[in-house]
């Protein structure tokens, strides 16, 4: 919780606060739809918290109300008159079953740390949880030091594919699983490349990590996707949030499995089962996963069964963001990724101790780097102000192949032409390319209102947005008309209001919309409110309160077709390399159609290079063609006879927050 509004935010976000009377319209945020913070005046008259409009500010150059040209320079802090108004807001403090005082907005912060019981109950319960890390916890390193994980542990109950092995459990997906077709396999035709070695499986490793938090409540920091109530089954990890805690350890990335957590087996659980185990507070998290390496022959195999590897974790730390490390990287002929050819004589490195030549830098302060480039690590270590974090995989015995110059690319997959690929020129899909099981339910909510009185609502998503998201509801204020009506609830979509359609519009456009109309006598909002997925526990919500909320990655599968934006991905690849990318879904006749999922994004193959495909994507349509009826053995041919270029139509929604 902020220590100063004494509710769950984002750390850069504004504060939150619940405010006993209906705020005057004057002194509301034209952005966010809330009273103001630190508030900004522009030139044209407008007035805006200073982080709404600093935010927005960052994508346009207009004023957000008139759209007059505008730059974040030009404004300034409004008077003393204004914000002593708004400080003295009364507002009803956070902990209302322990504590029901109302005071000045201002008078928060103090009342929380000096007499609100609630708040003190609070700290109490932190101090409580963070007791364990400080007794069972060891010293964290010093300056520069290096820290070993131990061994991979193969995982008890686990998958009966795994194979315990020295350091790892080497895995063989050339068998595919049921319902699985894996595309990114493609053997040889006889004959054919002789010269090369033949690729005969798809190599994985079960490893088992700890995640500390000093803050027991914080969020790990990655998006999930997938789970036994989804074609895709397994848990995935789609996304690994930058600053996050598990982008600062750098073990786990995109693809990865995640098989365990705490001791227990999540490989069979529902998607909102496996949101409340990772979601669950802590200062130590156990987990297994099963993380996908690439392609090796059965020669590759039997050396890396063979040759122990270790995970080294190392800090360097600069006096200023000038200062060099000392370390020179490479690439290789015949490896992807970024090695340590020499430690400078004197440098940072050389005097820490702790980094080798030969050495295969993984990730850099939590960024993936295994088919990275030098210049792409020089950018981040020259950034970077003091803490450089090292993850790197030490073989020993190895040497290093001859390096590429720097004059020389590697770029095997470059072609833009289709090469002789046979071509579907068929329409694009219809926007309706699954219909789904009706678990939603329309809703038009009509109310009358004073015209100054606020709806009372926050919302997320916008077109503009990463996703392409539409306009949903994140949160209804405990004043406002929709509070007291009651029928438009956290995560329904907004559809229209006053007949104005919101499902096309970006953020400021929708935000600008509700402003206007909520000015009026009377407001007729249509949305669409989803309904519970197959889950066993009514809500999440109790799970949330500590997160930056938004809804569930299978919140999204329930929407109807003409709320998904499709976007097309093109992949291109040379004649000897496979997708890199294998498929769940499809049409079966004790299921009916389902749709196709993205489940494995193989290590250095094109779709992981192109890094806009991700696990848990819904596959509309290949090349112009829709996949809606199709089996999964009419889709994988139309794949794999693409011999150069792939254009993939596919809806992609944010994975789960944990």
């Amino acid at each position: 919780l902020c220590c100063e509004c004494g509710q769950p935010h984002p750390l850069l976000d504004n504060h939150l606060y619940n405010f006993q009377d209906e705020v005057d319209d004057e002194l509301i945020c034209h952005i966010c739809l809330q009273p103001l913070l630190q508030p900004m005046d522009t030139p044209c008259g407008h007035t805006y918290c200073f982080r709404c409009l600093e935010n927005f500010m960052q994508e346009y150059s207009f004023c957000p109300m008139d759209r007059k040209k505008l730059s974040f320079q030009q404004c300034h802090k409004s008077s003393l008159l204004v914000r002593n108004l708004l400080d003295k807001l009364v507002v009803l403090c956070p902990f209302k079953a322990e504590c029901q005082q109302t005071m000045q907005r201002c008078e928060l912060e103090a009342h929380l740390h000096n007499r609100c019981p609630g708040f003190k109950k609070y700290k109490s319960e932190l101090q409580r949880k963070k007791n364990p890390i400080s007794k069972g916890k060891e010293d964290p390193p010093a300056k520069g030091e290096a820290s070993t994980p131990k061994d991979p542990e193969v995982p008890s109950g686990g998958s009966s594919l795994v194979a315990e092995s020295s350091g790892a459990a080497v895995v063989s997906l050339g068998t595919a699983e049921p319902g699985l077709v894996n595309p990114a396999f493609e053997e040889t035709e006889e004959g054919e490349f002789a010269d090369l070695p033949q690729r005969t499986s798809l190599v994985a490793e079960t490893t088992t990590i700890e995640i500390h938090r000093e803050d027991p409540e914080e969020e790990l920091g990655m998006r999930i996707v997938g789970g036994k109530d989804t074609p895709l089954g397994n848990i995935v990890v789609q996304e690994v949030l930058r600053d996050s805690v598990i982008a600062a350890d750098g073990r786990i990335a995109p693809g990865d499995h995640i098989l365990e957590v705490n001791g227990v087996n999540i490989s069979s659980v529902s998607h909102c089962q496996a949101v409340s185990f990772l979601r669950q507070p802590g200062p130590v998290l156990h987990l297994v996963l099963l993380q996908e390496k690439g392609f090796s022959s059965k020669a590759a195999q039997q050396e890396c069964s063979s040759t122990p590897r270790e995970v080294i974790h190392v800090t360097l730390v600069k006096r200023d963001r000038s200062e060099p490390l000392g370390i020179k990287l490479i690439r290789k002929t015949d490896e992807a990724g970024i090695f340590i050819l020499d430690l400078l004589e004197g440098g940072l490195a050389a005097k820490n101790g702790k980094l080798s030549r030969n050495d295969r830098v993984l990730s850099i302060n939590g960024q993936d780097l295994r088919q990275g480039t030098p210049e792409a690590a020089a950018q981040i270590i020259q950034t970077t102000e003091s803490r450089v974090n090292f993850v790197i995989l030490r073989q020993p015995g190895v040497q290093l192949g001859e390096p590429v110059e720097d004059g020389s690319t590697s770029n095997s997959s470059s072609s833009s032409s289709n090469g002789g690929s046979p071509v579907h020129h068929r329409r694009r899909p219809d926007q309706n390319h699954y219909r789904r099981k009706s678990n939603y339910q329309k809703k038009t909510v009509a109310i009358k209102k004073e015209p100054k009185e606020s709806l009372g609502i926050t919302i997320g998503g916008g077109r503009d947005n990463k996703n392409k998201l539409p306009i949903y509801v994140t949160s209804v204020q405990p004043i406002g008309c929709l509070f007291r009506d009651g029928r438009i609830k956290r995560g329904d979509v907004l559809l229209s209001i006053n007949g104005i359609d919101l499902t096309h519009l970006n953020y400021y456009e929708a935000v600008s919309a509700l402003k206007s109309n909520a000015a009026s006598h009377s407001v007729t909002l249509k949305a669409l409110e989803i309904l519970s997925l197959n889950s066993p526990e009514p809500s999440l919500d109790i799970r949330e309160q500590g997160f930056s909320w938004s809804p569930l990655w299978i919140t999204w599968l329930g929407l109807p077709s003409y709320l998904h934006f499709c976007q097309d991905i093109v992949l291109s690849k040379g004649n000897l390399e496979s997708w890199g990318f294998s498929i769940v879904g499809g049409f079966e006749e004790s299921k009916g159609n389902q749709p196709f999922f993205i489940k494995t994004i193989v290590p250095g193959t094109p779709a992981f290079r192109d890094r806009k495909l991700k696990c848990g994507d819904e596959i509309v349509a290949v090349n112009g063609v829709p996949a809606i009826g199709m089996s999964n053995s009419e889709l994988i041919p139309m794949l794999k006879e693409q011999r150069n270029r792939v254009t993939l139509t596919v809806v992609s929604w944010p994975g789960s927050l944990v």
